[in-house]
């Protein structure tokens, strides 16, 4: 397994020879599992209140975390990381990204995939970890069309089921009806050509689903690979950097059923601490590749090219 990493910019050298500041900068980082080459590609980032991940837990505390991270203020800025898939005749891209009509801090992705030289017809299949925006409303182009025009889509049977039911707008906390119209509105859309996983399938040829419930009712992760030779894509489940892995038994406002998220998150956590599988994380830095390692009585995420 052999990971690496570059910065890009966009305009690239042309806007540097021009004596234009690049508007955008990002880590692409890639790690080449057997016959299969996997890249993190860039949507942009979010930003979020800090607020926003704070729940009923000490408050003291938790700002004494971020602040080792250098967090002090009333704004995060979570990177975004797709992970992008070649393997055979295969481009596999795990979520969609934001699109155009989320935050203007992201929606990048068509600019990282063409610096990979991937264009959107390319991919053959998307593979949804969660159904929120970030993750799901890249689906469509400037145009209101399925941006993907030959790809295969695949969600968890659960998830396509919460997002699909007509109750689940009146019944969502008032924050998040916003994402439940989006999610309708896109899925509807792939009704005709979804596949639809349950916890342990192959999805692919070489990738397994995961159930990892919580941040939403279905979120699923994915195992790229076997054995000693495997990542796990997490999307949301481990939603940062800081708290959640120095105190993954915390409730975290980012997950809409705050119990099941940090069950599974503290879970899962220790479960690859102990394997030290690799793991690409939507929202994690320098690309969002690295290892889980124990760190006093919590844990801390290494990235894998610091």
């Amino acid at each position: 397994m052999r990971i690496t990493r570059r910065t890009l910019m966009q305009g690239g050298a042309a806007a540097v020879m021009g004596g234009l500041a690049p508007r955008w900068a990002f880590a692409q980082t890639s790690l080449t599992l057997g016959g299969a080459t996997i890249d993190t590609v860039s949507d942009g980032r979010l930003v979020l209140p800090t607020g926003m991940i704070l729940s009923d837990v000490p408050a003291d505390e938790a700002h004494k975390i971020l602040a080792d991270y250098g967090l002090d203020g009333d704004t995060l800025t979570p990177e975004c990381n797709l992970t992008l898939l070649r393997q055979g005749d295969r481009v596999v891209l795990f979520d969609a990204g934001s699109g155009t009509e989320f935050m203007p801090s992201a929606g990048k992705l068509p600019d990282a995939m063409a610096a990979l030289g991937v264009g959107y017809e390319d991919i053959t299949d998307v593979v949804f970890t969660h159904a929120h925006p970030d993750h799901l409303w890249g689906l469509l182009d400037d145009f209101a069309d399925i941006a993907f025009p030959n790809a295969a889509f695949h969600i968890g049977r659960a998830e396509w089921d919460y997002w699909t039911d007509p109750d689940t707008v009146s019944t969502i906390s008032e924050e998040r009806v916003v994402f439940a119209v989006g999610a309708q509105n896109r899925l509807g859309l792939l009704a005709d050509q979804i596949n639809l996983i349950e916890d342990g399938q192959e999805v692919l040829p070489g990738v397994g689903a995961r159930l990892t419930a919580g941040h939403t009712p279905g979120h699923m992760s994915y195992i790229i690979g076997e054995g000693s030779d495997a990542v796990m894509v997490l999307g949301d489940c481990i939603a940062n950097h800081h708290l959640a892995f120095a105190k993954p038994a915390w409730h975290s406002g980012s997950d809409q059923d705050q119990d099941m998220g940090a069950q599974t998150r503290a879970g899962l956590i220790a479960d690859l601490a102990s394997s030290q599988m690799p793991v690409i994380g939507f929202h994690l830095p320098g690309g969002g590749i690295g290892h889980v390692e124990t760190a006093g009585e919590g844990f801390v995420f290494r990235p894998a090219m610091g």
